[in-house]
């Protein structure tokens, strides 16, 4: 009896990052003595510089795209969030608890390492329960991210749209997040929009990463809003000082009246205190919802798709985790080879590119992008989030 072997898709997944000390995207797979080396590599970058298409050697990168990062500030939860953001009775029960799932997209990550920059096309298709999240990178120069998932049981979509833009400040490199995100709870005819914290990474005098910046949430019907703030205290040339603090309020835009006070540290609790009765309750904690993440599964590898983001970036990614850095840099070279002479066939042919899953447009007057999804929901994905 004859057997015909098949080709075994390679598909490589990791664990997604979760609470300190517990994601296997640690120094285990870098290289040494990686602050003299980025020093190195950043020493005839000027001030200022956009570091949107500086290209990083694999020594750099962790075995992640960005879209996975993105998809996973989503999908990898250890509760459902979005449930509990569903059930509110009230307005601003809702809103509380859309405030504590946009702080649940906050994640850990590490310092000196980077994401894949993700090639035109590349898509990135996740279930976890009845949550399918698709994403696909719609454009390249600037390099934009478009987000689409959806709950057919709890009727939930989100539309998310964003262009980081990474700068040289000198001493640091300032990650911003341009564009929205767009939370719709059908039941209840409400829309949330947000935006995201900026990444800002410390070289010296100590090395180290933080979420900062400035995060507004508005419901569009209600009028409800919060205005966070996330941040650093106060510390001596780096050191020492409490990071990773969050604080804001939550307040009734048509009365200009203050709701809650927020207060607490994104890893750990925030707390919201009432400013007519004084009450303090806990509204988010790290632990019980960012701890113990696992790394997703395969559920049907013949229906992962050719532009899934584990399926582009494998070979890389194998390479990374085994630190055989040569392999490694052979096959990103081999993917951003590919991608150039794609878009070099492209031009010649006058083709212009055309998102499979989202309509992208542009607003001159808002300088921001927007992403629509074709499809009203997404459907179930081959890679399944434990």
């Amino acid at each position: 009896m004859e057997v015909t072997k098949v080709k075994e898709t390679k598909i490589v997944l990791t664990k997604p990052f979760s609470l300190e000390g517990e994601s296997d995207l640690e120094p285990s797979y870098r290289a040494p003595n990686l602050l003299r080396r980025l020093l190195s590599l950043l020493k005839n970058v000027r001030p200022g510089s956009d570091l949107t298409h500086f290209q990083l050697p694999p020594v750099f990168n962790f075995p992640k795209s960005q879209l996975q990062c993105y998809g996973e500030s989503v999908y990898c939860t250890s509760s459902y969030l979005l449930s509990k953001v569903n059930s509110g009775q009230s307005p601003l029960d809702r809103f509380t608890s859309v405030v504590a799932w946009s702080i649940s997209t906050t994640r850990p990550t590490s310092f000196g390492v980077a994401p894949y920059n993700p090639t035109l096309g590349e898509t990135h298709h996740v279930s976890k329960g009845n949550l399918n999240v698709l994403l696909e990178q719609v454009s390249l120069n600037p390099p934009v991210s478009a987000l689409h998932a959806t709950d057919e049981k709890e009727n939930i979509e989100m539309i998310w749209c964003q262009q980081p833009v990474p700068k040289f400040r000198g001493t640091s490199i300032e990650a911003q997040v341009h564009g929205k995100r767009l939370l719709m709870l059908l039941n209840h005819g409400e829309t949330y929009e947000m935006n995201s914290p900026h990444l800002s990474i410390r070289i010296l005098p100590v090395p180290g990463i933080d979420w900062v910046g400035n995060v507004n949430i508005r419901c569009l019907e209600t009028g409800l809003v919060a205005e966070l703030s996330y941040r650093s205290s106060h510390s001596f040339l780096g050191f020492g000082g409490n990071r990773k603090l969050i604080k804001g309020k939550i307040l009734d835009s048509s009365l200009f009246k203050v709701l809650y006070e927020v207060d607490g540290h994104w890893d750990k609790t925030v707390k919201v205190k009432d400013t007519n009765s004084g009450e303090v309750r806990v509204i988010y904690d790290a632990k019980e919802v960012i701890s113990g993440l696992k790394t997703p599964i395969i559920k049907d590898a013949e229906r992962v798709w050719p532009t899934e983001s584990a399926l582009v970036w494998s070979e890389l990614s194998q390479a990374i985790m085994s630190k055989d850095w040569e392999t490694a840099r052979e096959a990103k070279q081999g993917v951003e080879e590919r991608q150039k002479k794609m878009l070099r066939e492209r031009a010649m042919k006058g083709e212009t590119w055309i998102p499979k899953n989202f309509r992208v447009s542009y607003s001159k007057d808002r300088w921001e992008w927007d992403c629509s999804p074709t499809h009203k929901w997404v459907p179930a994905a081959p890679i399944i989030a434990q």
